[in-house]
């Protein structure tokens, strides 16, 4: 069967959502710096490109530096 996974493809709120969901039934940290709360900060980072269109970094340039 061939994998359905998300490869190759931004992480959203929903599939942040269900890995969080999975990881706390598994008794699995989602803590800082855990997978699950990495999915969640990429997910974040796509809301918010999606709301600024692409730009995040308010003005100031590469990395947010002026």
């Amino acid at each position: 069967m061939p994998n359905k996974g998300n490869k190759g493809k931004d992480t959203s709120k929903a599939d942040a959502s269900r890995i969080q969901s999975t990881q706390e039934k598994g008794g699995k940290d989602t803590g800082t710096g855990s997978f699950a709360s990495r999915a969640q900060s990429a997910a974040d980072k796509k809301t918010t490109e999606s709301a600024t269109g692409g730009n995040n970094n308010n003005g100031k340039g590469k990395k947010g530096k002026k």
